[in-house]
């Protein structure tokens, strides 16, 4: 299976898909506090996963058209840990429930650490 460099992703939990679907977009915290909404690509997506909800068996990956977005997305630096030339897409807006392409559940493995998703359900 080839990588789709076209395709983004986005972590949430369970509860947030819902509302998501609820409300037609998500505005998540970091929407307000830093400006943007975090994306990933799906072979760098189980970096922020570890650091920031290793164990955690509530997560969710959205799989995302980023040609349904309708605000910027800006590739930019993660965090200091993240390999030095590793940029991250941020979407300047809310992201729209209809750039959902699929949601699947994202699940650690035995270890409580995430690998890399392959793309499932439609959503």
């Amino acid at each position: 299976m080839t990588s789709d460099t076209h395709t983004l992703v986005h972590l949430c939990t369970s509860q947030e898909w819902l509302q998501l679907q609820n409300d037609g977009e998500r505005r998540p915290p970091s929407l307000a506090e830093s400006g943007f909404v975090h994306l990933s690509t799906p072979q760098q997506v189980q970096l922020p996963a570890n650091r920031l909800f290793a164990g955690r068996t509530d997560m969710m990956v959205l799989w995302l058209d980023p040609a349904r977005f309708t605000a910027e997305v800006r590739w930019e630096p993660g965090v200091p840990a993240d390999p030095a030339s590793m940029l991250f897409p941020h979407l300047y807006g809310p992201l729209p429930l209809a750039a959902v392409l699929a949601a699947q559940d994202y699940r650690p493995g035995p270890g409580g650490e995430f690998t890399t998703p392959r793309r499932g359900a439609v959503a």
